[in-house]
């Protein structure tokens, strides 16, 4: 049966046994249903999400990792941000056509999007070097009366060594503060606080099973706080984008294309830095996968032999053999990796650390070519990262084959799929659409 309202809340890594830690949770799974969801590779935050918004596999929506080198302007970027990267038809469009108001909270690939509302961070970068905290919001000016009513958003709690439930918590404020003022139909909630412990402890420890009941109560919060404001036809959607597996194992792919004579490297003043232009192949790493960049074709071949057959290295797929992963896309690299899932990969391309470069000491999103969870673990009062990613315990994003590594969907109304289903999230798109009337 349809309804009025629909909040679909994307909590990566839950899985379903963490509802024994999660009464609110646990209690909506009783109302409605819960079962395992499948997620599409690779199983990191951007691609998962293109897929359960536009119901398409990576190699149809093109977002192909948390970010890829524009080989036209030959330069890496992750954590885009942009909406028009997401190609074909979305949920936010198919709503809009419908008239159905919505409200988007931080999820990635939302800039420019069709939904009414939108908040994400979008922090101001100073010529003097600082950094000024801030948010990309449509309207325009609906961050500016946030901030009045509520405050900033508290991104260091958001990512890197101080992230913690202040940041969902803020969110959650947010958006019942919108929903008061706007009763936005569909509502996009972005709650990561299950991704911070389990990287850094793994997804079995006791410190993230204090983040699933820290979790647990901020949910409780937005349902308590939808009912206080009168809305009683709505419908829940709880969904995770991956699960996180114990990690013990640690490979550096640009190393070994340094190695291999394929990565530029060039020296500076403040230590070794990639030359992904003067490279002949280069990593962007991404949690359990990387896209290998490799000019020449005639080279493919053997960039792929460098990792085939190494432990902890599942697949190296090139060609046509990327179809297997739903990687044939122009943005994916002529080589992926695909981890085994006890092994993550690092972007570290130097062999000695003094000679890493210095914004391999700092939270840097944007200079590292890959995702970088030691971030996490930076030493205070220094403020220094460490160069040892053999901290990481925990990591997600190779195939999602094994129950270990599905994730969890939980629903307050039994008629969006039955209990103990496996639900894909390609099919997340239409399950919303055919809630909200």
């Amino acid at each position: 049966m349809p309804h009025e309202f629909c909040f679909l809340v994307s909590v990566p890594g839950l899985r379903r046994r963490d509802l024994e830690h999660m009464p609110r949770l646990r209690a909506l799974a009783n109302r409605g249903a819960a079962a395992d969801l499948r997620p599409t590779f690779p199983c990191v935050t951007s691609p998962v999400q293109a897929s359960m918004l536009t119901g398409a596999t990576p190699d149809r929506h093109g977002i192909i990792g948390n970010g890829f080198y524009h080989r036209d302007r030959g330069d890496v970027e992750l954590w885009v941000g942009r909406n028009n990267l997401v190609q074909g038809e979305q949920l936010w469009n198919t709503l809009a056509q419908r008239g159905v108001s919505q409200a988007a909270w931080i999820p990635q690939n939302i800039k420019d999007a069709a939904a009414d509302f939108i908040v994400t961070p979008e922090p101001k970068h100073h010529p003097d070097g600082r950094t000024e905290l801030w948010c990309y919001s449509k309207p325009d000016g609906l961050y500016e009366k946030i901030i009045a009513d509520i405050d900033h958003f508290p991104l260091m709690n958001f990512w890197g060594p101080l992230a913690n439930i202040r940041s969902t918590e803020w969110t959650i404020n947010a958006a019942l503060w919108l929903l008061q003022r706007e009763r936005p139909r569909f509502n996009y909630i972005y709650v990561p606080h299950l991704d911070y412990e389990a990287q850094k402890f793994g997804p079995n420890s006791e410190q993230q099973i204090k983040a699933c009941r820290e979790a647990d109560e901020q949910l409780g919060r937005l349902f308590d706080g939808v009912a206080a404001l009168g809305i009683s036809d709505v419908a829940f959607l709880v969904v995770s984008e991956y699960a996180m597996t114990d990690v013990s194992r640690v490979i550096y792919p640009n190393r070994m294309l340094r190695d291999a004579g394929m990565a530029q490297i060039d020296e500076r003043d403040d230590g070794e830095h990639l030359n992904v232009k003067a490279s002949k192949a280069f990593a962007v790493v991404d949690h359990q996968f990387a896209h290998v960049y490799v000019q020449d074709p005639t080279d493919v071949d053997a960039v792929a032999g460098i990792f085939e057959g190494l432990d902890g290295i599942a697949h190296a797929l090139y060609g046509d053999a990327r179809e297997r992963v739903a990687m044939v896309h122009d943005r994916s690299g002529e080589v992926v990796l695909v981890c085994e899932p006890d092994t993550w990969l690092a972007y570290y391309w130097w062999h000695d650390d003094a000679r890493a470069p210095a914004f391999a000491h700092t939270v840097d999103i944007h200079n590292k070519p890959g995702y970088d969870p030691v971030e996490m673990f930076i030493k205070m009062p220094e403020r220094k990262t460490p160069l040892d990613a053999s901290l990481v315990k925990g990591s997600h994003g190779a195939p999602a084959e094994s129950p270990d590594q599905y994730g969890a969907i939980v629903t307050s109304t039994g008629a969006a799929f039955q209990n103990d289903a496996l639900v894909r999230d390609v099919e997340i798109r239409q399950m919303v659409e055919g809630l909200l009337a």
